[in-house]
């Protein structure tokens, strides 16, 4: 495209651009001006692209509009099947991930003025997540630790709903460190950048994920710190891969257990069970697990509930030095960050009113929200650019 031509094009749309400042409304100014700036955007880009002729026309959707490209142009291709522009397929796995796909096509078209169905939305993003899958979970995000540094791992897992009406869950692991977890006065904490992994399937198989990342920092002994609840595969696999790691059973976890013997036990009285509830949970903090057990054999040993309580509490004793574990690192006994992190990258997308998933497209959608969660979108913007597969 010549100098000449653009200002021909540019000129065209010279009057309508001055009438413009004839409007009394500057919302209707705005809204007219981006109009006639797309306008003209998607004509000096097609025609930037070079001459088309007739018969060696090939369109392509853009994020200024639909363009005709000639054929012997590599662009005219589109990428991955789709004759839609790397930019706009970008923007559009970015909603996709974001909201449910009809929301997705909404904000497409309130922002761009761009026309896709959320049929369309769906396609590209899914095709997106899958592909992501082959390297979402490869190395760690994070940077190293320095020393005096505590390394945290917070495992849990979360049901979602599938097609075939069955409930499967979701295992996320959070990862990052001591110096991340900011507190201010007596508001809630936060940690400023954690790595995310998330797997719908079983738990060799996020084992096989989350191994590496963790493995990456060296060997921590005491300064890598896991926080789970009571699943025996999580403390096997600890034991197993990480033996001079500290394991920590999530404090709230722990209570829990509690509460089915209190209201069974002092069922006349609640009162006084929420009284008991409360020591015992005081016992817990100061590292006391032996105490409450006695507490719980002195009221009925036999009871159903508390053979329950005693045999868990008996199987994670060694997981129960609140206390201590209250002065290492930023003093995390509780899986409040992995519980955050459920709610962010899982339930927020995945569990929206009404959704049932394939389980083949939950993971496809998991590798995207942890490739967005985990700050390495930039990774989209290189598939996109990337011809990994061709049109149907």
């Amino acid at each position: 495209m010549s100098k000449e031509e653009f200002l021909a094009v540019a000129e065209q749309r010279y009057d309508a651009l001055q009438k413009l400042n004839q409007l009394d409304s500057f919302y209707t100014c705005e809204k007219l001006f981006l109009e006639l700036w797309r306008d003209l955007g998607r004509e000096v880009l097609e025609k930037n692209l070079g001459a088309v002729p007739t018969d060696r026309q090939k369109k392509n959707f853009t994020t200024l509009g639909q363009i005709e490209i000639d054929k012997r142009n590599a662009f005219s291709e589109g990428k991955n099947g789709f004759q839609i522009s790397p930019m706009m397929q970008e923007l559009m796995v970015y909603a996709g991930q974001l909201d449910c796909y009809g929301k997705g096509h909404e904000v497409l078209k309130q922002f761009l003025q761009a026309e896709v169905s959320a049929a369309q939305v769906y396609r590209v993003t899914d095709t997106y997540g899958a592909e992501l899958g082959k390297t979402v979970n490869e190395g760690r995000t994070l940077p190293p630790i320095k020393q005096q540094v505590t390394l945290y791992v917070e495992v849990y897992g979360s049901m979602i709903l599938t097609r075939e009406k069955k409930w499967k869950e979701v295992k996320v692991g959070r990862i990052f460190n001591s110096s991340d977890c900011v507190k201010t006065d007596e508001k809630p904490g936060w940690i400023k950048q954690s790595q995310y992994i998330a797997h719908l399937g079983d738990h060799r198989s996020f084992i096989g994920q989350t191994d590496g990342p963790i493995e990456s920092y060296g060997s921590l002994g005491g300064r890598l710190v896991f926080i789970c609840d009571g699943a025996p595969w999580t403390r096997n696999w600890i034991t197993d891969t990480f033996p001079n790691a500290l394991s920590i059973l999530d404090y709230h976890h722990a209570t829990q257990y509690l509460y089915p013997f209190s209201e069974s036990y002092f069922k006349e009285d609640r009162q006084q069970a929420g009284q008991w509830i409360e020591s015992q949970k005081k016992l817990l903090l100061n590292s006391d697990v032996d105490l409450v057990m006695d507490s719980i054999r002195k009221l009925s040993p036999g009871h159903p509930q508390a053979r329950k309580v005693l045999e868990y509490y008996q199987a994670n004793k060694d997981r129960m030095d609140y206390k201590r574990y209250s002065t290492i690192g930023c003093g995390l006994i509780g899986s409040g960050a992995i519980e955050s992190a459920h709610r962010t990258v899982v339930q927020k997308r995945l569990k929206l009113s009404g959704q049932r998933w394939t389980k083949r497209g939950t993971q496809n959608m998991l590798n995207l929200r942890v490739t967005k969660m985990n700050g390495q979108w930039n990774k989209v913007i290189k598939l996109v650019q990337t011809e990994f597969k061709k049109a149907a």
